[in-house]
């Protein structure tokens, strides 16, 4: 009787959707945080341009190393962390929204 081990070998699908998801949402947090550079916030205007321009590239690398992480795991396999991303996304979206409305 031959045993089939159809577990062992899934297929992972780099495309499904969470990967669609992650990447939207990320394409949507670069976006928020040009919004925010951008809004002259006078928490920003306070910084001398060199730290301006070094905080404005910090976030950029650390938003790209996010995402990057986030879609290298959901294709590998967890695709699940599409909600940890998810939430990620909301306290970046509720920390854009204080500050683009002056709350902060």
């Amino acid at each position: 009787m031959a045993v089939s081990n159809r577990s062992a070998h899934r297929h992972i699908d780099p495309m499904g959707w969470p990967t669609i998801i992650i990447f939207a949402l990320g394409v949507g947090n670069f976006a928020l945080g040009r919004a925010i550079f951008a809004s002259g916030h006078p928490m920003f205007a306070r910084l001398p341009q060199s730290s301006q321009t070094l905080a404005r590239r910090a976030s950029l690398v650390t938003e790209f190393v996010v995402l990057y992480f986030a879609l290298l795991l959901s294709v590998q396999g967890w695709p699940g962390f599409v909600w940890a991303y998810c939430g990620y996304t909301a306290l970046n979206a509720v920390a854009g929204w204080l500050i683009l409305t002056g709350r902060v």
